[in-house]
């Protein structure tokens, strides 16, 4: 991923990185509805990333109506793509590099949408493209209320956040996939379980945190051609056999 912004050797915070991931991980990891999925990442980001005063989301979904989703819903109107492509977070999604206003006040790009931010208090503004799956991409948004406390450090840690969140959402596609019509809640409860039954076995064995293991059972579901949950039931049943023997 390339960056709009001058190369820096300000580094993030690694226990707040590492921190503000764990949370990330803990609030999707389970979850097998896209929407909420995105309404838990912008208040988890919201309240746990430094400088961040309010956090959206803009999605982009191939044959479906484009999402929003905002920790403030005053701001909702931001992120939206019915303005076009005149702002942050569609140049971001459009160009797939990081989009970075240290302080809207002296911006001259992206109007009239700098002056709706304005208008709403937003002083600061940090774009960065997200990666789900094939047929969705978006944009992390974080916005400052005060000018200058998006830094070079959140730029890094907002591409590492990125990178996981896109990991965790393309697991939530797949859950939200195979569980289908709500028809039978069991089966869709039993969907979730044994995919996460089978990251923590991936866990275990690897030494790994939950965002590799995922992309391990994603890359063996991609690689066999079969359906995730088939591949989850696949580990957990061999594994189970080992014990049992």
């Amino acid at each position: 991923m390339r960056t709009t912004t001058e190369p820096s050797t300000e580094a993030p915070g690694v226990l707040e990185t590492a921190a503000l991931l764990r949370e990330v991980t803990a609030g999707l990891i389970a979850s097998d509805d896209f929407d909420a999925a995105l309404d838990r990442l912008v208040r988890t980001v919201r309240d746990a990333m430094p400088g961040v005063t309010w956090c959206g989301v803009t999605v982009v979904r191939a044959g479906a109506p484009p999402s929003v989703a905002g920790s403030e819903p005053r701001l909702d109107d931001l992120d939206d793509v019915r303005h076009g492509p005149d702002g942050p977070a569609m140049v971001a999604i459009r160009s797939r590099e990081m989009v970075w206003s240290a302080d809207l006040r002296t911006e001259t790009r992206w109007r009239p949408w700098t002056d709706r931010a304005l208008a709403l208090g937003v002083r600061g503004v940090l774009a960065v493209p997200v990666d789900v799956d094939d047929h969705v991409v978006g944009s992390i948004n974080l916005y400052a209320r005060e000018p200058g406390v998006l830094t070079a450090s959140q730029q890094l840690t907002a591409m590492l956040l990125a990178e996981h969140a896109g990991l965790l959402l393309g697991a939530v596609r797949d859950r939200s996939r195979l569980a289908g019509p709500a028809d039978h809640p069991d089966e869709v409860r039993t969907a979730g379980q044994v995919i996460d039954q089978a990251v923590g076995v991936i866990m275990t064995q690897r030494g790994c945190p939950a965002t590799e293991a995922m992309r391990v059972l994603r890359s063996a579901s991609a690689t066999l051609a079969i359906p995730l949950r088939d591949v989850a039931e696949r580990l957990v049943t061999s594994v189970a056999r080992r014990r049992d023997t």
